[in-house]
């Protein structure tokens, strides 16, 4: 055992070097061809005595290696056969189809690791000078062919295993909890080891295989018999790996511990941290072991770049506040709204310059200025947007708060980092120079480079889509006992996701059928998430980090906006899967153009798309009814919903309540009072948003964009105040009185998280856009008219929500400054 201890050491120095760990050629010497082009360059004098010592010993520990990793086969084995035997029963576990694609080729490679090491056993335990196994090693090489057809179906293998897990709850249990028998002489008779894990083990043997036979070349004398033998095979392998190295991820997400371990990388990162009460941005690595929170280096040009670690928690000590126990937050000032919805201004105007400049063939110097300034307000948004708090705790002391931009990201950090904690795990510490190897490994291993921000991206990448997406929540299904069931919806807009719909709470039930259409606004979008969750209602669960109740996510999936799918007419029927549980949903999408046409008023009765002088003339009324009505139910019971005008209402109750005010409904406070609040405020919405022309009209509007560019304060007062006097009466004190319920929900905001912002992003195009856009043929298109328009329609209201209170009598009765009409 000693001597097995010793070649294992001895091995493990040979894999500490990462160079080696990942094959790049291996120098090694021939005595028979010098310069003959071939890597084996340099001859390698061997003192026999000594050589033959490291042979045995090198040996003794690979012959310990080998037993190991025959016993993984036999425990991945093991499976099969009662998998194979329930495939053609009534109830089976898998189809033969799914066995066949998941234990591809194993009982291959272990026959032949099998006769490899019952035949090489014996030769060690009875050692002598003259033992030759050269022409084992020769065999095991030429059967890399074998390896190929596992490499070549590995990928298929995990995706199949990780489908049947979700599916199959039998199939899961088997998966994640393999016995394989330990050593001959070791006191572990059974470790427990997943199924993935031991997938991955073939591939990883072909290196180790390598590196022994390079350990053995280099204590082999030249005059061997073996050396020719060691040689051939040497050749062999690396040709293999190198044809496959390009093809593998996981062996490109490896390292090796300093117990010769292969500890992997399994998620990496870009996280907002707050440390000394200020936001910073880091690169985050989730080690099969180990969390590990770095930053890039500053380096001088041409340096190769590095990672600093500024702190690490061994998963075996990295615990999950709840909520109720987590302490407050350091104290992180919010940015603000308007600061933030400048930087996507400025951010959409650079692009379209980006894009000018390369329509007039522009100076590359020109457009590299032009992504520079990008970049730098998308990493300014990217590390002042993300509010939603991820805390992590070393249960040795130190918390770490992390803030997130949704929710679905926290989840899945969350949940990587439990699915790794369920196996035995110990609690380390790094030595200085194990830290420096493993920090200095990131740069290798990382799987993100780029920071999520779109000037990163290459010209020939969609742009995402702009325009209105439908999407229909159908039912979903899979859920194992009774519960409060909703869904949410996200999608990503300037480089992260943001939250824009929530169906209604389903009660108690296994099976629920929402059956819920959604419109939600797209901005330069590429994907859709959904988010299944279980309604909490108890009160003590309460995130101290932003006072909301920490409701558990079921389930959780994305998918691709493909322009191709989603840009027909018809609506495109789906199912999304997410860990056994089945959401089907429908969707569509309209392009802007499409979507925001004012279309003229043929309509004498009901009152959406009909001139609000029509309505409130025929109603005797200042303020439409319907405005009226909204406003008053909003400001009764969802004055302190989070995201209300925000979050979309169901598109069906939208139409329902449309239906009903365009009647004339006897009913109608009834059904108000009874409706889902974010389905109101969505009728409120659509009623401004069909007006034959806007609120604040046609003719205003070009002088609406020329006074809110005014620079001088004074000047900008006279010309807004101006304007609003010269609205007809129903238009100016319909926009005054919804003003001051904007302001009012604002008021709110620590509970609604509803800022003046918020509102005028909101409403603004609602309130301001023109019936029809003209053409500007010096935009590229539809997405940077939209940006820019929209952007000052919301620097419109935002002004009028920041202003003192405006009183229609007082407005009318100040003298006007300017003389002629607008």
């Amino acid at each position: 055992m000693e001597e097995e201890e010793e070649a294992i050491g001895f091995l493990d120095k040979v894999l500490e070097d990462e160079d080696v760990f990942l094959l790049e050629e291996c120098e090694l010497g021939t005595p028979t061809s010098p310069g003959s082009g071939s890597p084996f360059l340099v001859a390698v004098k061997v003192d026999a005595g000594k050589g033959l010592e490291m042979r045995k010993l090198v040996l003794s520990g690979f012959l310990a290696s080998e037993e190991i990793y025959i016993n993984q086969l036999e425990a991945l084995l093991l499976p099969m056969k009662p998998l194979k035997a329930t495939a053609t029963t009534s109830q089976p576990v898998l189809t033969i189809q799914q066995i066949e694609t998941i234990f591809y080729k194993i009982q291959d490679i272990y026959e032949i690791h099998k006769e490899f090491y019952d035949n090489l056993c014996p030769k060690v335990q009875q050692w002598d000078s003259q033992v030759t196994m050269g022409h084992l090693f020769q065999k095991l090489a030429s059967q890399l062919g074998v390896y190929k057809a596992f490499v070549d179906n590995y990928k298929v293998a995990l995706e199949t295993a990780e489908k049947c897990s979700q599916s199959n709850n039998q199939f899961q249990k088997i998966s994640e909890e393999l016995k394989v028998k330990g050593p001959k002489d070791s006191k572990d008779s059974h470790t427990s080891v997943t199924m993935e894990a031991l997938l991955y083990k073939p591939i990883d043997r072909v290196t180790r295989s390598t590196l022994v036979l390079h350990d053995l070349l280099k204590h082999t004398p030249v005059d061997h018999p073996d050396y020719p033998l060691l040689q051939d095979a040497l050749r062999i392998s690396q040709n293999f790996l190198s044809s496959i190295n390009e093809d593998i991820d996981p062996r490109r997400t490896a390292v090796t511990t300093p117990k010769g371990e292969t500890r992997q990388l399994v998620k990496d990162g870009f996280l907002v941290e707050v440390s000394e009460s200020s936001r910073k941005l880091r690169h985050v690595f989730l080690f099969t072991d180990v969390l590990l929170c770095a930053k890039l280096k500053k380096t001088s040009a041409g340096k190769h770049q590095q990672y600093d670690c500024k702190w690490y928690i061994p998963l075996a000590d990295l615990v999950f506040p709840s909520p109720e126990e987590s302490e407050a937050s350091p104290q992180v000032h919010p940015f603000p709204d308007h600061e933030l919805e400048d930087m996507k201004m400025k951010i959409s105007a650079l692009k379209s310059e980006i894009q000018k400049e390369k329509a007039n063939k522009g100076q590359s110097r020109a457009i590299e200025r032009l992504k520079k300034k990008m970049f730098e307000n998308e990493f300014l948004l990217l590390l002042n947007s993300p509010t939603i708090p991820f805390r992590i705790h070393n249960r040795n002391g130190k918390s770490y708060l992390f803030l997130l931009s949704s929710d679905y990201e926290r989840s899945e950090w969350r949940e990587a980092i439990q699915k790794l904690q369920k196996k035995d795990l110990q609690a380390f510490v790094l030595s200085s120079v194990e830290l420096q190897v493993l920090t200095g490994s990131c740069f290798k291993l990382r799987t993100v480079h780029n920071i999520p921000v779109t000037s990163n991206k290459d010209d020939d990448e969609s742009p995402g889509l702009y325009g209105f997406l439908h999407v229909i929540v159908h039912s979903a299904k899979g859920f194992k006992q009774s519960a409060n069931l909703y869904c949410t919806l996200e999608v990503d807009s300037f480089g992260y996701f943001v939250s824009k719909a929530k169906t209604r709470v389903f009660r108690d039930t296994t099976e629920p059928k929402w059956d819920e259409e959604f419109e939600i606004e797209l901005e330069g979008s590429q994907s859709l998430r959904i988010l299944c969750y279980e309604k909490c209602y108890d009160k003590t669960k309460v995130n101290k980090d932003n006072n909301e109740i920490v409701d558990k996510i079921m389930g959780k999936g994305q998918i691709q906006l493909d322009p191709q799918t989603v840009e027909t007419k018809n609506w495109h029927t789906d199912v999304i899967e997410m860990n056994g549980i089945k959401v089907e949903f429908s969707m569509k999408f309209t392009s802007r153009d499409m979507s925001l046409k004012r279309t003229p008023s043929k309509k004498q009765t009901g009152v959406f798309g009909v001139k609000i002088s029509v309505v409130t003339k025929r109603e005797r009324s200042k303020v439409p009814y319907i405005v009226r009505q909204c406003v008053e139910e909003v400001e009764k019971r969802g004055i302190e919903e989070v995201g209300i005008y925000r979050i979309s209402g169901v598109a069906t109750d939208i139409q329902a309540l449309k239906a009903v005010f365009d009647a004339n409904n006897k009913d109608i406070l009834l059904m108000l009072s009874d409706m889902d609040i974010n389905a109101i405020a969505g009728t409120l919405k659509l009623y401004f948003r069909e007006l034959p022309e806007p609120l604040l009209t046609d003719r205003l509007y070009p002088a609406f964009m020329e006074g809110i560019a005014l620079s001088d304060p004074a000047a900008k007062e006279n010309c807004m105040m101006h304007l609003l006097r010269s609205l007809p009466d129903p238009n100016l004190i319909t926009f005054l009185f919804l003003l001051e319920h904007l302001k009012r929900v604002a008021e709110k905001e620590p509970i609604n998280k509803m800022s003046l912002h918020n509102l005028a992003t909101v409403f603004g195009p609602t309130l301001l856009r023109p019936s029809e856009v003209e053409s500007k043929a010096h935009l590229t298109s539809a997405a940077d008219i939209w940006s820019h328009d929209v952007m000052a329609q919301v620097q419109v209201l935002l002004y009028y929500l920041q202003h003192p209170p405006i009183s229609f009598a007082e407005l009318k009765r100040n003298t006007l400054y300017f003389s002629t009409d607008v």
